[in-house]
Order: structure tokens, then sequence, then C-alpha cells
């Protein structure tokens, strides 16, 4: 399966990718943090510094068994987390050895912008590394507060400035809308901050309230004001309206990129691509096999140690779930899917209600349409738009 769509001559990707490519992925879970924020509910620890050396050992040993058992070349890896950037450039340079890869794979590791210097973001660099993604969520202090972050406004553009020293032409800025507290004006501002960096890739996620974090403790006692949707929504059509006026091009529910810049490795996610995985928590699919990790370092570590598989489970999708998927995830990006005729009225009634566009014998969603994606997704597959397995 393909894990990212052809390149024409300009760079720019074309059409949605052929199946049957040898082209594969590989994410890398870094779960390691210097401070958790307040809205983080993903397999991640604060207090685990100490397992970073024992840890990266062992993604280098799971690394070299998948390519023992015949694990493809990459053509994209994507070390995520959790904060990757506390990985000094020698532990990147390790982790990355061990992954065969093709000339000129996609390697991205994703930064706090507290997290590096001149030095580590030059040693990335020469490790291979040629596109990172920083996490800046705002550029209002007062957002980042109440998000838990450790950056302020100017960290931004000093790391952005220091990537740019040390060679890297490829950058995203991931951006969060929603935070109790931030106005309209506060998300203009911070797209406008953003923007300015002249980053080549801008991702917008809306905040969701999770449970157990201390954000949502907050939220649940009051102290803190429950996310407005509706002010999601406005934040995203005015993420949109900014980036497309600047010369981004909407690709995917939650990204935009210049011409030719979007992300190879989350592409192959959405147009059914396979890739391995390492570290703790860390998901795979290969080969109609669906695999994920066990959550914690320290699991990880002894699974590995042990010689034993570090998967918690895993599970093969039918073909009509399979189908589904794909339908589903198609519809997120700018490529869109093909519909079976017996979903016609349905879609009839999508596309009069501005949620859907069709393009060739493809259909795409409107920006109002992806403020309701899953909706969208769940009437045309109600209505058969996914056609026999």
């Amino acid at each position: 399966m393909s894990s990212g769509a052809p390149l024409g001559e300009d760079g720019a990707v074309s059409a949605p990718p052929p199946t049957g490519t040898d082209a594969y992925g590989v994410y890398v879970h870094v779960p390691f943090c210097s401070v958790r924020c307040d809205y983080c509910d993903f397999a991640t620890w604060a207090d685990r510094a100490h397992l970073i050396d024992a840890y990266v050992e062992a993604v280098v040993t799971d690394l070299e068994r998948q390519r023992l058992a015949g694990a493809p070349v990459a053509s994209t890896v994507f070390l995520g987390g959790g904060t990757p950037s506390l990985l000094d450039g020698p532990q990147v340079a390790r982790v990355l050895d061990a992954i065969p890869r093709i000339p000129g794979a996609e390697v991205t590791v994703e930064c706090n912008p507290d997290a590096v210097d001149a030095g580590r973001l030059a040693a990335y660099r020469a490790a291979g590394v040629d596109r990172l993604s920083f996490g800046v969520q705002s550029m209002s202090a007062h957002v980042l507060r109440a998000l838990g972050r450790t950056h302020d406004p100017a960290n931004v553009a000093r790391a952005v400035d220091l990537a740019r020293a040390a060679g890297f032409a490829r950058l995203n800025l991931d951006l969060i809308t929603g935070t109790p507290g931030e106005t309209l004006e506060d998300w203009r501002r911070t797209l406008e901050g953003a923007l300015a960096l002249e980053p080549e890739h801008v991702s917008v996620y809306a905040l969701t309230v999770e449970p157990g974090t201390p954000l949502g403790r907050r939220v649940a006692s009051g102290a803190a004001p429950d996310v407005d949707e509706d002010a999601q929504a406005d934040a995203y059509l005015l993420a949109d309206a900014a980036l497309t006026a600047a010369g981004y091009e909407w690709y995917e529910i939650s990204n935009w990129a210049r011409p030719g810049e979007e992300c190879r490795h989350n592409l192959g996610y959405w147009l059914g691509g396979e890739w391995g995985a390492a570290g703790c928590a860390a998901h795979g699919f290969r080969a109609g096999r669906r695999w994920w990790n066990v959550r914690t370092p320290e699991r990880y570590l002894e699974r590995i140690a042990a010689g034993a598989d570090p998967a918690s489970g895993d599970e093969a999708l039918g073909p009509d779930a399979a189908a589904e998927e794909a339908f589903g995830l198609g519809l997120r990006t700018r490529f869109g899917v093909r519909v079976d005729p017996r979903a016609d009225a349905a879609l009839a009634d999508l596309v009069a209600g501005d949620l859907v566009r069709r393009s060739g014998d493809r259909i795409v969603l409107t920006p109002r349409g992806r403020l309701v994606a899953s909706d969208v997704t769940a009437r045309l597959v109600l209505a058969g738009a996914v056609g026999p397995a």
C-alpha cells in the first residue's frame, strides 16, 4: 500500500496515490516530557527521564528485530511523543541508523520550542532529519498558561530561527483552538504570528477536554469553562480563510501546506498506507494487521529485554470494515472519495446543504462539511456509499 501521494515535477500532490507500491512509514513513540501539559492524556510521562538511555537502546533493538523479520525499507519516519526533542543528537542518530530508508526519505521529529538549541538541531539535521514539527498551540501567553505549556511566543520565533539556521527547509507549526479563555481575537493573533514565521505546513486541532487531566478536572469542578464548539467552528473557518489567503492548501481536515509540503508520513495514515511502530504505545499496520504496543515505557523495556513481542493487542479488519475505514479516512482529505450510486439521494442532500462538493467522480468535504465530518461519513455509510466489499 502507498504511504504518500505521488509528487509531480513541481512537488505538488496531484492525485490519490496508487495502491500496491512499496512505500512504507515508521513511527517511533518517545514518551518523555519535561512537564506534562494540562490537557494531555497521551502516553507521556514527566518523571521518567532516567529511562531515556535504556529506552533508546530498546527502540533500536526493536527496530533491528523488525528489519530482520522483513520490514520494508522506509520512505517516511516520524518521531512523535511526548517530546522527542528531549533526545540528544546521538540518540536520534542511533534510532535513525536502525531504520533502513530510501534516498530522500522524509524524516520528521516533533519538538517543543523550549527543548531545542543550535547544537541539538544541527545534530538532528546531520543524522538525516529533514522536517521538524513544533508544538506551538498558541501565540498568546495567557492561552499557553491555560494549557500548561512552558514556552512563550518569543520562544517559538527563537526555535524557528534556530531551525532555519541549522538548515531545515520544512517546518510545521501545530496550533490548538478552543482553549478556555481564548477569544477569537486571541486566535487571530495566533494565526498572524504563526504565518509571520513562514512555516511550510500548519496543523490546526480543536481542543478536547479529557477527563482525568488537570484541565478536565478544572472544567468538571467549574473552575474553567468547557469548550465552546461554536467558537471552535468559527476559529476553524477563520484559520481556513487565513491560511488559504496566505498560499497554503488545505489537504486534510486539520492540515494545510504550501504546494508540495504535505506531510508524506501522515498522508500514509489517511490514504491507506502501511507503517511499522516502535516504542511504548506505538501503533503499526502491515499486511492487514493492526497492532499496538504496551502502554508504559517500563513494560516496553521489559518486553524487549525478554526478547518478546512488545505488542499488547492486535486486530485484522474484515473487508467491509476495512472499506468503511478507508472511506472515512479518504473523505477527510482533499482527494475525497468515490460514492456508490446507492447513496445518491443522501449525497444530493449533503451537496444541497453545502457539506460536500463534487470533484469529477469523487466528492470532497466543504469547509462547513469538515466541521461535521464524522456525521457526514456516517450518513453516507448508512446510505450505502461504500458499496459492496
